[in-house]
């Protein structure tokens, strides 16, 4: 038995198969996702996504799907599935499905008739090329594989439709077609290790449903380009067909193949599982080394990457990679912050907390690396630059106040992490003085000054020195409530929000603290109470009138929920932390329990890696994106924490 397997009884319930997902990615940014039984129920699902630098540096579906069937004695077997408009399902390919495992390969075995087949999906490492192997399981006189390419060439977020601007033409190459439906696209290679036969007659498949897409409130109605229909007859038990950006010698698909499966971590264990969907997220791309923050929707978000940065490099003993991307990040930073999202010109600066969050990883990677005597020569610059942005002040209202705690927000923006907003008016605004923007403040100034005097910088150090010793006394009489026994969420003025929220579990987790053990003892004991759950930390107590446990609906409704109670994994690397400090050896059963609640996930959801959120309510039904890197992150960290007895 596989660690991920599914047999028929579970490939033949769609209504089963159909909430579980598939992921594989090359580390160029490009990657695949669609259901366990091949069925795409959302917009973002399809067979070879690819980023479009010439375009807007988005990804973008440019083939949904290639819509096989196998034909054997004249007799042709669907073996695609696909819904259309008013949820109706044809064909119903999955019934030929015997068995799903997900090592070395996702492989799919068939059975048509007595006919016994096998498929195997692979996305190369380091190049925008998919590759699928069938291979022939039982003798048999004639078989071919026919291919119906479905082609969308449109922006993941985005939905296509039948018109007349889409180019149907196509050009030969070898043992293959090149298809490019639009100007300034990359164009499809669609290529066979044997010969083909191929009948042009471009026709628009229209009314593909999505239905997740209706459930979140979205368009979920597409139509999709069928060029024509590639036959491959088969003259050997084993035959690939690759989609990629580029052509190739066909000779070499099998030897691109075989090669490439050692490069894979094998999905044969949960920790393992972890790692693979770790590796995942890591794209490499015009120079840059990125963290790609969820699929399949998020790209590149600069709170994500610093958050994710430790458990995705550090943990894996990785050090070199985690300065590759702090490295990268640090060219995107502009007059002191670094953007939230976006990309090249169009990017975002509108993260309090994600220039703090920066402060943090480099702390980390410091510690990881004993590597504290040279931070400052490296990073410096950058730092002072940084803190100098927050005492001058920003974007946005950004900027220290006289007594040294960060003031941030205006109306209508959202700058800390709780950032959903809706009908343009955010749901938890927070604007003022947030707990833990203020808590990274004090920790990344500690942590500055103490690599400036490594450095001999005395001139940094005297500069700060007095905020620094002041600030303890600032933050504890600014947000401890001893009547409550916690700290308040945010403080704007006079007026404090008392709120149950997980942000101060943040504070209770950094190395350099402005609140003393008693009270981080407290913290804890507050979250537990409250927030904790074994699929992460809740962000709004159930007993708070705004509470919201279940993430549904609309946009409008779910975005409401987003940060009102729904549960979040990613906490759990700085529950982890504060655990640590206050219960030292104690606290090995409680993070225990924590890590090993998500084994259980790998078959669930996104297949073999852990989602962005999870309900608030029990039986926390996971939701949001099928994998998202500061969750994978967080359990990979907590897996480190235990194995090592220490935190970075």
């Amino acid at each position: 038995m596989n660690y991920i397997e599914f047999d028929k009884e579970k490939l033949v319930n769609i209504a089963y198969a159909k909430q579980r997902e598939l992921l594989r990615c090359s580390r160029t940014g490009a990657f695949a996702t669609t259901t366990l039984l091949r069925l795409n129920t959302r917009k973002y699902h399809g067979l070879f996504i690819v980023p479009q630098d010439k375009i807007d540096h988005e990804r973008h579906v440019l083939v949904s799907n290639l819509n096989e069937s196998i034909i054997m004695n004249d007799m042709e077997f669907r073996l695609g599935i696909h819904q259309y408009k008013g949820g109706i399902i044809d064909p119903k390919g999955n019934k030929y499905l015997q068995r799903f495992v997900a090592e070395p390969l996702p492989t799919y075995y068939f059975r048509v008739g007595k006919f016994n087949f096998k498929s195997e999906i692979l996305f190369l490492s380091n190049d925008e090329r998919l590759i699928v192997k069938y291979t022939i399981l039982d003798d048999v006189e004639s078989v071919s594989i026919q291919f119906q390419p479905l082609l969308a060439f449109r922006q993941i977020h985005c939905l296509t439709h039948k018109n007349d601007a889409a180019n149907t033409g196509f050009e030969w190459c070898e043992n293959g077609l090149k298809y490019c439906l639009y100007d300034n696209y990359t164009p499809v290679y669609i290529q066979s290790s044997e010969p083909i036969y191929y009948e042009h007659q471009p026709i628009w498949y229209e009314n593909f449903e999505y239905e997740e897409e209706i459930k979140r409130g979205y368009e979920g109605i597409e139509d999709l380009l069928n060029p024509g229909k590639i036959t491959v007859k088969l003259n050997t038990p084993v035959l690939y067909v690759t989609i990629g950006t580029k052509p190739l010698d066909t000779k070499t698909i099998g030897e691109l193949f075989n090669a490439d499966i050692q490069k894979h971590t094998n999905r044969t264990t949960y920790f393992n599982c972890l790692q693979n969907a770790a590796e995942q997220f890591i794209v490499k791309r015009n120079g840059k080394t990125q963290i790609i923050a969820g699929y399949p929707w998020f790209g590149r978000w600069g709170r994500d990457t610093f958050i994710a940065l430790p458990g995705l490099t550090l943990a894996l003993n990785k050090p070199e990679l985690c300065k590759e991307i702090l490295d990268s990040m640090l060219e995107e930073l502009h007059d002191g912050l670094f953007p939230n999202m976006g990309c090249d010109n169009n990017n975002v600066y509108n993260s309090v907390d994600a220039p703090l969050w920066f402060f943090r990883a480099l702390q980390q990677y410091a510690t990881y690396t004993s590597g504290e005597k040279t931070i400052w020569k490296t990073y410096g610059d950058k730092m002072k630059a940084i803190i100098n942005t927050y005492k001058n002040g920003a974007l946005y209202n950004i900027r220290m106040l006289d007594n040294g705690l960060i003031h941030a927000g205006c109306e209508g923006k959202a700058l800390t992490w709780m950032d959903a907003v809706v009908d343009g008016k955010p749901i938890t605004p927070r604007i003022g003085c947030p707990v833990e923007v203020n808590a990274l403040w004090y920790n990344a100034l500690c942590f500055s000054s103490e690599m400036a005097k490594l450095a001999k910088d005395t001139d940094f150090v005297n500069e700060w020195k007095e905020i620094i010793k002041e600030f303890p006394n600032v933050f504890k009489n600014t947000f401890w409530s001893k009547e409550k026994g916690y700290l308040a969420d945010y403080v704007d003025g006079e007026y404090k929000n008392f709120q149950v929220r997980p942000n101060m579990l943040i504070a209770a987790s950094l190395p350099y603290t402005a609140i003393s053990e008693k009270i981080r003892q407290l913290i804890l004991k507050k979250c537990m109470e409250e927030l904790l759950t074994n699929k992460g930390i809740r962000t709004l107590s159930p007993s708070d009138p705004d509470y919201k446990g279940h993430y549904t609906g609309s946009q409008a409704e779910r975005d409401a929920a987003y940060h009102q109670g729904t549960c979040w994994p990613w906490l759990l690397a700085p529950y982890a932390n504060a655990v640590v400090s206050v219960y030292q050896k104690k606290s090995i059963p409680l993070l225990e329990k924590v890590l090993y609640e998500f084994e259980n996930d790998m078959k669930e959801y996104g297949i073999s890696t852990v989602g962005e959120i999870f309900d608030g309510a029990p039986p926390h039904r996971p939701n949001g994106c099928i994998s998202q890197a500061w969750s994978v992150a967080a359990l990979i960290y907590i897996k480190w924490v235990l194995e090592t007895n220490k935190t970075l």
